[in-house]
């Protein structure tokens, strides 16, 4: 075995853990520790790169302790394609049993500790002990079988680096945090700079120990600092969010870090209608997110307590008209039922009343606001000459404005996309940043009946065109479960029966259905087939029947309110919300 501390030196302690991989755990404890006679372990610091795609197969690889990531594709930060090696797991087994070049990269997501076995080593195991084999083609299998990082069980094991800007924010977080994840039921550890004389095993002793780990760092490049980022899954970088954007000093060691996963959270007082500009502090700290937290409101951190423990819940509203009124009677029942949204999209109508959420408006306050803006007049009442479209969009474009004023996505309490189609690329556009009214009336402009919105050169229609319920999305950015509530589902389109009058005056064509009918069910026909595709990131999907509303029946707001309410009051009667709940 390699040169290591006096615990890993010894062989019965290695076979121990030889016992908990699949490969060897049928062998009795004196054939593992001849097998860990063979092994070599060594250190793989947070960051570093094990093998990458393409590499000649030349040994197994054991997890001790740690956590590595294969990377299918390019290694830069962010990838998606990716699947998680814990520890008790191997690697390699598919290159030394084919010989061919290894099709995946695999980067230590944290410091780890790896014992490995050479080609020799594996051959004179086989020759000793032919069934491994067997066993090697079943663990095989099972990797062809092994759920994405979304799909595995919430509540693994996380460490997580609180870097400051200034001294006196991470240690006020930091014990908050901890609060509010034990009071989930989680086991939590504070290390801070008092705790950098422990040896690494300690470290994973510790971090195997508690569900959560929380790695205090200081504000300075310095030796503890450089650790927490190394024994990190999530980095925060804690800033007040009212200061003057600066760069973290330390913003250049953890660029060079492969697949951290950086939060930027800014901090903010309570009393704020809307948090301070994230836009500069964005620039400074390319974060993959970023969170507002205000420190005296309990349920913001735990809003993050829950994304860190992959237990946010996502809640993505489908347009459809005035039937999106019903998503106002879905969520008063989710609330009802100690259901809290930590994560909020969606398209067209949809989108607008999750804005609304994402604005911490209350129920009251958002029924009030809809009624006002879409009830009490014609919202596609403008007519226009038919140029762009039969409505001027004027009358929407000032509604939005009204209740959204100058938000920006990005400067919501609660994070939110909005979803529209760039028929210039032929894409779902995602819109996570820029002016909150702008993005929500692109998502509205339903060909030929709104005027198309104008983007960086790029022409943006109703989201509902490419994709009507986008649960895909907000999948993308939470590993968290999702409520899909779609709205849109279609009604019996048919013929329409005219008296004779019409048939004297329009002839053959008397009985097609009414212009604004046909514009609106050609501009979201083609987004059916991705709507469907898109229900399969949908943890629990609620579709209130309103068939009997017509997407443009704005005065049948309370009707739609009452439907959503009853409907959603009995789904969630039989539904599991275990992973719903804290």
């Amino acid at each position: 075995m390699a040169e290591g501390d006096s615990s890993w030196q010894s062989l019965s302690g290695l076979a121990v853990r030889l016992g908990a991989v699949p490969l060897f755990a049928a062998l009795d404890h004196a054939e593992r520790a001849a097998i860990a006679a063979e092994l070599e372990w060594f250190s793989l610091p947070g960051g570093a790169v094990l093998y990458t795609e393409g590499d000649a197969p030349e040994a197994i690889f054991i997890v001790l302790s740690g956590l590595l990531s294969i990377v299918r594709g390019p290694l830069a930060r962010g990838s998606d394609d990716t699947v998680e090696v814990r520890a008790g797991e191997s690697i390699g087994e598919v290159g030394m049993l084919t010989g061919r070049p290894h099709t995946g990269s695999v980067v230590a997501l944290r410091d780890s500790t790896l014992a490995t076995m050479s080609r020799a080593a594996f051959d004179r195991l086989i020759a000793r002990y032919p069934d491994i084999l067997l066993r090697l083609a079943r663990e095989i299998a099972g990797w062809s079988a092994r759920p994405a990082p979304r799909d595995r069980p919430p509540g693994a094991r996380r460490t997580v680096a609180l870097l400051p800007l200034s001294d006196e924010l991470p240690g006020r977080l930091a014990h908050l945090l901890k609060d509010a994840l034990e009071a989930t039921g989680r086991r939590v550890m504070l290390l801070d700079a008092a705790e950098q004389s422990r040896v690494d095993e300690e470290y994973d002793a510790i971090e195997l120990a508690h569900d959560v780990t929380i790695y205090c760092g200081e504000r300075t490049a310095s030796t503890w600092s450089l650790l927490c980022l190394r024994r990190a899954d999530y980095v925060m970088i804690v800033v007040d969010g009212g200061a003057a954007p600066r760069r973290p000093e330390l913003m250049a060691r953890l660029e060079a870090l492969r697949r951290r996963r950086v939060i930027l959270v800014l901090t903010h007082e309570s009393g704020r209608r809307l948090p301070a500009p994230a836009a500069g502090w964005l620039a400074q700290v390319p974060a993959q997110y970023h969170r507002h937290i205000r420190l005296d409101r309990p349920d913001d951190v735990a809003r993050l307590a829950r994304f860190l423990t992959d237990r946010a819940v996502g809640l993505v509203l489908s347009g459809g008209g005035a039937r999106a009124y019903g998503h106002i009677g879905v969520a008063q029942a989710l609330r009802e039922a100690g259901i809290e949204f930590d994560l909020l999209g969606g398209t067209s109508m949809g989108a607008i009343i999750a804005a609304g959420f994402a604005h911490e408006w209350s129920l009251d306050e958002l029924r009030a606001r809809m009624h006002e803006a879409f009830v009490t007049s014609n919202p596609l009442g403008d007519v226009a000459i038919p140029l762009l479209a039969l409505s001027r969009g004027v009358r929407v474009s000032a509604r939005l404005r009204q209740n959204f004023g100058t938000s920006r996505i990005e400067d919501l309490w609660r994070p939110y996309f909005v979803v529209s189609s760039n028929l210039t690329t032929g894409k779902v556009q995602v819109h996570r940043e820029g002016r909150l009214w702008r993005a929500l009336r692109a998502s509205v402009a339903i060909p030929g009946l709104l005027p198309p919105v104008i983007e960086h050169g790029d022409v943006l229609v109703d989201g509902a065109v490419m994709n009507n319920l986008p649960a895909e999305v907000m999948s993308a950015v939470s590993f968290g479960p999702v409520i899909g509530v779609d709205v849109g589902r279609r009604e019996d389109f048919r013929p329409v029966k005219r008296g004779w009058f019409a048939g004297l005056i329009l002839g053959a064509d008397a009985q097609a259905p009414g212009m604004v009918n046909m514009l609106l069910r050609a501009g979201t026909i083609a987004s059916e087939a991705e709507t469907a595709m898109s229900r399969q990131h949908v943890d629990l999907l609620i579709e209130p029947p309103l068939d009997q509303i017509g997407m443009r029946d704005w005065h049948s707001f309370n009707r739609a309110v009452e439907a959503g309410y009853r409907h959603a009051v009995q789904a969630l009667k039989n539904a599991d919300l275990s992973k719903f709940r804290p």
